[in-house]
């Protein structure tokens, strides 16, 4: 009996030294991380506009070019479910400059182009990921499509960042023969927006380059300028989102591709590809590889009718809570630290960016408000075996459609009334609804859903669905108010 308690004695004492390396490695993997750099890392977030799923090389596209784009997945990580938390632009860009699903601040429309409107845009009870960082110490750069606020409190400059080149609408043409607005208050309709010059910060200046080209110019010239303070890069371009405008340039290289609609939304897309390498590249010349992350993403799915895109087999398109809305490429690199090559099949989001950045600074960073995304980083090097998410959701307020997506492959969505669920490992197409032979399944992620949106408030403001209606409201909607 004595022999037989001193073995137990023994296996338990082992079971429990083992538990503790474990933690003491997980913990030393984590150190060596900040240790060995010798300033925080960069952030790099390159996101394209309205892009489809299979319309990046890393995703299986034969007909688009992608090298550079490809090169962060090959040189990193490629999430096969890296979800974004809205199906269009406004809330996505919200949720993933926040890390938190904007339906906690009521950002749950598309916002309109109202100058004069504080209350039209991200909340100021939010706080940015570029506010955030600056409590480490970082420059930040925005570069191209806002949508977050066209009210003076709501500009870039005010919401933490050093540095702003672009347009604050939720589109903008690509010639600058088009750009024909010399303010804000010169709109006199939502889409005139789209006319509006090019800010540099607060002033209006006179570009001459094809858009993307600038952007890409613009992004290299901030590298530069910030090499010597850790900086976050805020990249959003517009393409490949309408109107659908090209260079020859461009055309060129995709001339194989007969579908006019296609071609031109291919050579956006090769456009945004030689900016990614420019980045890259930069980077590289300035010996900053190592100690910067690149994040690229689509902020939603491709409107595949509307654009030429094309979602692959993932049903829906942009505005859709299927997987053609909300499923998006997403890469990322960091090289020295996240192995070359990687495939992650675990559900991901686009909140998950700000929660990974503030985790490797070397400053501490208490974030304002409590976020949803998390860090990455232990998922991908193996540290922590669990899952990011067990749960991922989406809210459309207006319409009454929501969705709940569970890491098991489960997904609950309701539309129009009915109630459906798919699996998604075995049915990634979402063709097969199986809500009646899943009760219990069904009855749990509904519950979960209810849980999660409870915490959640009513939109703050009107939204692209209420254009007309906004107007009516506000006829001084677009005058210079002293």
């Amino acid at each position: 009996m004595k022999k037989l308690l001193k073995r137990t004695l023994i296996f338990l004492m082992s079971l429990i030294l083992v538990s503790c390396l474990q933690v003491k490695n997980s913990e030393k993997q984590n150190v060596n991380i900040k240790t060995r750099q010798k300033t925080s890392p960069n952030l790099i977030v390159i996101l394209a506009d309205d892009l489809g799923y299979a319309d990046v090389g890393f995703n299986g596209c034969k007909d688009i070019p992608t090298p550079n784009i490809d090169k962060i997945a090959n040189q990193g990580v490629k999430f096969t479910n890296g979800y974004v938390s809205y199906a269009v632009c406004g809330p996505s860009r919200a949720g993933l400059i926040t890390g938190r699903y904007q339906d906690r601040f009521g950002f749950s429309r598309n916002p309109l182009f109202t100058p004069n409107d504080p209350e039209m845009g991200l909340p100021l009870t939010e706080e940015t990921l570029a506010e955030a960082l600056k409590k480490a110490d970082y420059k930040s750069v925005a570069l191209g499509k806002w949508h977050l606020g066209a009210h003076e409190s709501l500009k870039p400059l005010t919401r933490g960042f050093d540095d702003f080149y672009g347009f604050l609408t939720g589109g903008h043409h690509y010639f600058p023969q088009k750009w024909i607005l010399n303010d804000e208050f010169d709109v006199k309709s939502q889409y005139d927006a789209y006319k509006t010059k090019l800010l540099r910060n607060n002033q209006r200046v006179e570009e001459k380059e094809y858009l993307t080209d600038a952007l890409s110019r613009e992004a290299v010239h901030y590298i530069d300028k910030h090499k010597d303070h850790p900086f976050f890069m805020y990249l959003a371009y517009n393409a490949p989102h309408t109107p659908l405008q090209a260079t020859e340039k461009y055309l060129s290289r995709v001339d194989t591709i007969q579908d006019k609609k296609r071609r031109t939304y291919a050579a956006m897309v090769s456009s945004v590809d030689d900016g990614v390498g420019l980045v890259l590249d930069q980077l590289d010349a300035l010996n900053l590889t190592e100690n910067t992350i690149v994040v690229f993403l689509s902020d939603n799915g491709g409107p595949e009718p509307h654009n030429g895109s094309d979602n692959g087999v993932l049903r829906g398109m942009k505005s859709d809570l299927f997987e053609g809305g909300v499923r998006v490429p997403f890469a990322m690199q960091w090289p020295g630290t996240i192995p070359a090559g990687m495939v992650y099949n675990k559900p991901v989001i686009s909140l998950d960016i700000f929660g990974t950045i503030v985790n490797q600074t070397k400053k501490e960073i208490k974030t304002k408000n409590k976020i949803d995304g998390v860090d990455l980083i232990p998922f991908l090097l193996g540290s922590n075996k669990g899952l990011p998410h067990d749960f991922l959701f989406w809210s459309k307020f207006d319409e009454q459609i929501y969705a709940t997506r569970h890491a098991n492959g489960d997904k609950f969505l309701v539309k129009d009334q009915d109630t459906m669920l798919f699996n998604l490992d075995v049915d990634i197409s979402e063709t097969e609804n199986i809500a009646g032979t899943n009760p219990l399944a069904l009855d749990s992620l509904a519950r979960t859903f209810n849980n999660w949106n409870a915490k959640n408030i009513d939109p703050v403001f009107m939204g692209l669905f209420q254009d007309k209606e906004y107007s009516e409201l506000h006829p001084d909607r677009f005058e210079r108010l002293e």
